[in-house]
Formats: structure tokens, sequence, C-alpha cells
């Protein structure tokens, strides 16, 4: 476990006006705008700065769900079929490579890493930031949870920022990624989602619901096409702010029929197990290697990156190189040691950010590239991985989930899993 004090552990990031749209603020931290103000003219398409930087998937016939923000246009592309294994089998490693916030700025992130993972055939999974489809000027429709109206611990967007975030999150699904929620405020600390109630976390998710499902009237643009999914049954996961709140978001989440939680903070590389009296999947980010350390590091950038220079975010640029290949090595050590043991699947956890000259996001392509195309690898979204693991045999998962962290089965995988008494 990584050897920081909880605040530190699970602070998501200090927040500056370039990184505020990566879903990251220091508890305290004072709402700012990421870039101009919302009151910018709407923006056209032709105007956006990414609209041409990752391909648009062709979009099928829609229903509109109601001001037409959002539509049902039928099953998700590029779904993969999910199957048991046979006896015996070796299962596939799994790695999902998480997104909290998820919005679209002028660094293009999000149509950069769209882009890799189209070149690789590869699913993600994107928390989206509510807030991150309202526009600053209506700010007024947001109600968080003990905070005065319109509050926020990250930064509202401008109105092309909103333009590009759509386009981005509408791509993306047809791309055949998960579209979760990181909820909306991103508040920590003394009064963040570690001290909501249920009731608190069900108003906070209809919110973030409603923004994303009305942003044709939140933001007044005509030159969009809807998003090509119904929210309210795309959303089926979460990861909270900072880690925090997950006691209280839990009776919250199975009530909706959500189907798993990516909120709890360093969990053992281990195959998932159901909470909740059995209504989720708790896969939490984990605790992996940390090359040079004695200690485990969280497996997400903001984590990496508080080890190396602490809460700044522009630290020492001459140790930028030795720090991009030690957040490298971190990752591909805690794939290593999963791929070469027990399987079990690994979550990677990030930000749309460029901490420290970018090197994170740097560290993380490269690990991407890595292991993309190794034997028996899937790059998979948190749905996508559920869906594989509620087809398995009960008695197949059970025998997966008594492999402790860099256990391998004793006889092999046919002598675990060649048969299912």
């Amino acid at each position: 476990m990584d050897a920081l004090s909880r605040r530190s552990l699970l602070a998501a990031g200090a927040a500056t006006a370039a990184t505020l749209a990566a879903g990251c603020a220091r508890p305290g931290t004072a709402p700012k705008a990421a870039t101009a103000a919302a009151a910018a003219p709407v923006p056209s398409a032709s105007a956006s700065p990414s609209a041409t930087s990752s391909p648009t998937p062709a979009r099928p016939p829609a229903t509109l769900i109601g001001d037409g923000s959002t539509s049902d246009t039928g099953p998700q592309p590029h779904q993969p079929e999910p199957t048991p294994l046979e006896p015996g089998q070796r299962p596939p490693q799994f790695v999902v490579f998480s997104w909290d916030g998820a919005g679209e700025l002028d660094n293009q992130l999000f149509s950069r890493f769209r882009r890799l993972a189209n070149e690789h055939d590869a699913s993600m999974t994107f928390f989206l930031s509510g807030i991150y489809t309202l526009p600053e000027s209506k700010k007024e429709l947001y109600h968080p949870p003990q905070h005065h109206v319109g509050a926020s611990d990250i930064g509202y967007l401008s109105d092309q920022h909103i333009h590009d975030t759509l386009t981005q999150i509408g791509a993306a699904w047809l791309d055949g990624h998960e579209i979760g929620t990181h909820f909306n405020g991103h508040f920590c600390g003394a009064t963040g989602g570690g001290k909501w109630s249920p009731q608190e976390w069900e108003s906070e998710i209809e919110q973030a619901m409603s923004f994303v499902m009305n942003w044709k009237t939140n933001t007044g643009f005509t030159d969009l096409p809807p998003l090509p999914f119904d929210y309210r049954k795309e959303l089926i996961g979460a990861r909270t702010p900072c880690l925090e709140g997950q006691r209280g978001l839990l009776p919250t989440a199975a009530k909706l029929g959500w189907k798993y939680d990516s909120s709890g903070p360093g969990g053992l590389q281990v195959w998932p197990q159901k909470i909740q009296g059995g209504a989720l999947w708790d896969m939490p980010l984990q605790s992996i290697p940390f090359p040079g350390h004695s200690f485990q590091v969280l497996s997400m950038d903001y984590n990496i990156m508080f080890n190396q220079s602490g809460d700044n975010t522009k630290g020492n640029s001459a140790m930028e190189p030795a720090w991009q290949k030690q957040a490298r090595d971190s990752y591909l050590a805690g794939f290593d040691r999963a791929y070469t043991t027990n399987r079990a699947p690994m979550y990677i956890g990030n930000h749309f950010e460029q901490w420290n000259g970018g090197i994170y996001m740097n560290a993380v392509e490269e690990v991407f590239k890595t292991i993309a195309d190794k034997p028996e690898v899937r790059l998979v979204s948190f749905r996508q991985l559920v869906q594989w693991l509620e087809v398995q045999d009960p008695a197949v998962l059970r025998k997966l989930q008594g492999l402790g962290p860099g256990e391998s089965p004793a006889g092999g995988w046919s002598g675990l899993l060649g048969t299912t008494r």
C-alpha cells in the first residue's frame, strides 16, 4: 500500500487552469473557469479544434429522448460477445484503462486516446463529470449536496470545450467505449462525498444524468447531433471523486441497478468479488509495485505523481524523463504480476492532464502500446468486464477469486479449472 496519508493518497490533485477539466481538485480549491467564461458565443462544429482530430463513427438511426440531447440508437457497436471459459482454459488478461472527468480541452487528450484505442481495437471507460456538459452561465441549475448552489471544486468548461467534450463522448460510445460518471462537483475531504448520505448521492447522480440528458436546452447548441445512447441505461458504474464516499454511494448504486463500483482505494490485484449484498462488482484501483521503493502505489496517475513531486504538478523538469520511466515501469510491473500469475483484471485510472510536462500521459500510452497486442490480453471497459464475469460458472469464479496477488495456480490452469466442482 502507498505510504501516504489518506488525504494525500486519495486527493484528486492540484487543479490549475490548464488541468481543471481533468476532474481533479484539491479539497478547498476555489472553482475556476477552465478557459474563457462560458458566456462565449455558441461555437459551430467547424470551429472545434478537435473536431477532426479523431475519426467520428457513422451514426445509426436514432429515436430522440427528451429535448433531443440523447437518443436510442439500439445496441452499442463494437461489443465483444462474452463467453464462458472452457474447462481448464487459462483466463484472458483483462486490463481496463479508465479516465476520470473526461473533458476535451485544447490539449485534445480525449481524442488522442480514442485514436490510440482505435488503432488497437480496444475499449476503455470514460467517467464523465456531469458539469462538463453544463455552461457556467447555467451553474445555478446545480445543487450540490452540502454546498451552495453552483459550487464546484473543479472548473466549469468554456462553451467551446463543452462542445468538444460532447463530440468526443458521442464518438467514444460509437467506438464501443463505456460512458460512466464521475458525478459533478468533485468535492473531497471534510465536506466531500465521504460525508454524503445515500439520498445525497442519489441527488448528485440524478443531476449528473440531467445535465448530460439536457445539454441542448442548457447550452443552446444546434449544430451537434444527439448523443447516441440513453444515459439512464448506459450508466451502470462510477468512480467517486478522491475515492471517497463509497459507503454512502453503494446503497444508491444498488437501488439504481448499477453493476459495479470503482471507488475503493488500494485494492489488491485479485479477481473481483461482489459487494453490497451481491448487487455490485467491486473494482477498485489497485496497489501495484513502485520501482525504487519498498511500498506500492495506487494504479493512478495522480498517486504516482504525488510520490514524485508531491502536490506540485510542475516539478523539477530535469526529473521528467526518470519520472516517466518510473510511471511506465510501475504500470508494467503491475501488469506483469497479473499476466504471469493469477491473471487478475488490472484497473488503471487516469485524468486528461499534463502534469510534469505530460509525462503520465506519455507513460500510459507506452504501457498501452506495450501490452495491447500480447497474447490473451483484452483491453476492455468495466462494462465489458462485468458482462464477461456474469457469464462465467460461479464455481470457476470462486477458484479464480481464491488466488492471491502474484499467485499462480498450483497445478496449472488445467489443474485449477479442469473441473467446476
